[in-house]
């Protein structure tokens, strides 16, 4: 039988989500109560996507496949007393056996909290402590300059191979709250490093170290990465996946 599940985690103490060799990780502490569950066999997951170390989720997916006949209500009561505390699965279901929780993505929501205000040490792995003004209203209109179809080979890690780097931004707009900026962005999939890169990039223009057109720039020429800044993982949230 075919499981998916919808599940949030901090992602402060995790070595990234992908399952690696003595590294603590989202994906392994799965596999680990998983095998449990299913008689003691090794049960792989296979999730929406990847996110990095430090980075958080709030509505991550995944899919695997169990031997064994249990009710989605028993497997979601079973797999949150086996994980560790800083994960937690919010719904299982039964699927149909070719649901695939990578393949079948319509669209992702990512969102990002930067804070321009005083240090706040009780946030510090939750939102990115900046702590320095911007400016709100340049960041504005460059962010826009993201929407529609786009090759982000500028915006991904080095190590990052595809096939295309080619994705459709749906949506993507900032807010702001007191000294809160909240930057969201919806697209039909994201790769390493890109939507942290996208922030970086608009936080130079909010400094004032880029333009206002400097996305346009990026897209125009490639070889204008080097105006591109990662931004730091804590700050990012795996909002919203979308079948």
């Amino acid at each position: 039988m075919r499981y998916k599940i919808t599940f949030s985690y901090d992602g402060t103490n995790f070595y990234g989500y992908q399952k690696q060799k003595n590294y603590r990780t989202v994906e392994g502490c799965f596999e680990k109560a998983l095998f449990d569950i299913n008689d003691h066999l090794d049960t792989k997951i296979c999730s929406s996507g990847r996110t990095d170390r430090g980075v958080h989720a709030k509505g991550q997916v995944a899919h695997f496949d169990l031997k064994v006949d249990i009710t989605p209500y028993k497997l979601k009561c079973a797999l949150n007393s086996l994980l560790p505390p800083d994960i937690h699965v919010n719904e299982a279901e039964a699927v149909n056996d070719d649901f695939h929780a990578r393949y079948m993505v319509k669209n992702k929501k990512y969102v990002y909290y930067l804070n321009v205000g005083e240090y706040d040490p009780l946030q510090r792995n939750y939102v990115y402590q900046y702590n320095h003004s911007l400016d709100y209203d340049e960041m504005a209109k460059a962010i826009k300059d993201y929407i529609g179809v786009h090759d982000f080979i500028s915006f991904v890690s080095n190590d990052c191979v595809k096939d295309s780097y080619e994705r459709e931004i749906y949506e993507a707009y900032l807010d702001k709250s007191d000294d809160i900026i909240k930057f969201t962005f919806v697209g039909n999939g994201f790769m390493k490093y890109q939507v942290r890169n996208m922030v970086g990039t608009l936080i130079k223009i909010g400094k004032g170290k880029l333009d206002v057109d400097a996305i346009k720039k990026i897209f125009a020429d490639p070889t204008n990465e080097k105006m591109v800044m990662t931004a730091k993982s804590e700050g990012l949230y795996l909002e919203e996946v979308t079948y």
